[in-house]
């Protein structure tokens, strides 16, 4: 019984990213467009107090101006929407084999090139400035500074 929901564990940590449910109620669960793209028709057209125009306009700029957003977003989404995710998809799929096969080893050598350069630029130091270091100290440490405040 154990080794059975073991391996049912298993089946269910390996599955694959890619057969994942998405939340087609909550279309951005991380709310990364939460400040951006939110106009209705208040945010766009008002009437001032005293230019009204007729009620039936009113009401029937407002209907066109929803539909008409609602259903030109539908239809770019199908047009477009495909082909720049695919566009998206290869982008981010450059980055990440960029940064895996070129970013990362580079970074990896020049930590290692730069530990030698460090361990022989440390030597120079200590070889060089740390006795003319010593020596200036020792020079001016004889030197005794008092200040007077004369009235």
């Amino acid at each position: 019984m154990a080794e059975e929901q073991t391996g049912l564990e298993e089946r269910i940590i390996i599955k694959d990213q890619h057969t994942k449910e998405i939340d087609l109620v909550n279309r951005d669960p991380k709310h990364i467009n939460e400040d951006v793209i939110k106009v209705d028709f208040e945010d766009v057209i008002a009437e001032p107090a005293g230019t009204y125009s007729f009620d039936g306009v009113w009401k029937t700029s407002y209907t066109t101006f929803t539909v008409s957003k609602y259903w030109c977003y539908r239809l770019l989404s199908v047009v477009l929407g495909i082909p720049l995710a695919v566009i998206w998809g290869f982008l981010f799929a450059l980055i990440s084999f960029c940064h895996i096969w070129a970013v990362v080893p580079c970074i990896k050598s020049y930590v290692i090139e730069i530990q030698c350069v460090s361990r022989i630029y440390s030597l120079c130091i200590h070889t060089f400035c740390d006795p003319l270091c010593e020596a200036l100290g020792k020079m001016f440490s004889s030197i005794k500074v008092a200040l007077r405040k004369e009235i």
